[in-house]
């Protein structure tokens, strides 16, 4: 089996402003700095793990608007497949509206475009493509039965997924039954598992109760407390890189790239999750969705610097 990283999700075109600080309700706040990137979840994770040094193909769908052509020209540049990216017509392509402040703290707004129109059709076209992968990505921006339609084709093929359940709702939880992997934040595991998560050791809790829904391992990333990993023989919370974050938007989909990347080289769980935490520090660096996210030989260099420090 080749190894191949699948990705099915969103493609967005990114609109950014930095502000100062993020407004209240109703206030407006000036001198801020605007940016146009490419973004949306999927295609953020396809990117990151194409950057991460693995084979990549994306299943989406995009405008036939003005950013369409250009984003799918964009992913190419990437290395990434696109053989798998539907264009529709008459519809715009996905947009975010993000705020960010000089903490890296975020607002985001998004417009699903022709991300809502990716529907079940579109991926059981795409079935060959998943079949032949080591590993297929998904999240949660696109229409929830063609996520669940993915999720049993790849299980049908004996394919093992990951599930970036973002963003999350209970009823999501259904899901859980068809992966291999299920990575949530914390917000998203407190709504996940009903649990309330403040600290570490209860993200481990939330964490194994997730895992007992049925995927083989349960991640819960904590930002600046590292990632939380749960499995069959592993209980453990896997430190961050320290950084001094600018913009934090990319960072949870930089993870879930690089540790697809890992995972299907054929590296252990948690040395997984440590590639997948030196890229997410990477990406927190710097503005933007896909300009923040690093290359292969940025993410070793990382490494190999907090090796040499401990």
């Amino acid at each position: 089996m080749e190894k191949l990283i699948t990705v099915v999700g969103a493609a967005n075109v990114d609109l950014i402003m930095r502000l100062e600080r993020l407004p209240a309700v109703g206030e407006s706040v000036t001198g801020g700095e605007f940016f146009q990137t490419f973004g949306g979840k999927g295609a953020n994770q396809a990117v990151a793990a194409s950057r991460a040094g693995g084979q990549t193909a994306f299943i989406a769908c995009i405008g036939d608007d003005a950013f369409g052509e250009r984003y799918r020209e964009s992913l190419q540049a990437d290395g990434v497949d696109t053989s798998g990216v539907y264009t529709e017509h008459g519809v715009p392509t996905g947009t975010a509206l993000i705020l960010f402040d000089q903490k890296g703290d975020n607002y985001l707004g998004v417009a699903s475009g022709a991300n809502a129109a990716l529907l079940p059709l579109s991926i059981e076209e795409q079935a060959p493509l998943i079949a032949r992968s080591s590993w297929i990505l998904l999240q949660m921006e696109i229409p929830y039965p063609t996520v669940h339609r993915a999720l049993e084709i790849a299980k049908q093929h004996g394919v093992p997924s990951i599930l970036n359940c973002a963003p999350a709702r209970p009823a999501d939880i259904a899901l859980c039954e068809f992966l291999q992997g299920l990575v949530v934040n914390e917000v998203e595991a407190s709504a996940l598992s009903g649990m309330p998560i403040h600290n570490p050791t209860e993200a481990l809790v939330a964490a194994e109760k997730l895992r007992a829904l049925g995927p083989a391992f349960v991640i819960v990333t904590m930002g600046a407390d590292g990632a939380a990993v749960v499995s069959d023989t592993v209980w453990t919370c896997v430190p961050a890189f320290p950084i001094n974050p600018i913009d934090t938007t990319a960072a949870g989909d930089t993870f879930c790239g690089a540790l697809a990347v890992a995972l299907a080289e054929g590296e252990p769980l948690v040395k997984a999750v440590r590639f997948g935490c030196a890229a997410a520090a990477l990406a927190a660096t710097r503005i933007g969705a896909q300009p923040s996210i690093p290359h292969r030989s940025e993410i070793e260099a990382r490494l190999d610097e907090m090796r040499d420090q401990r």
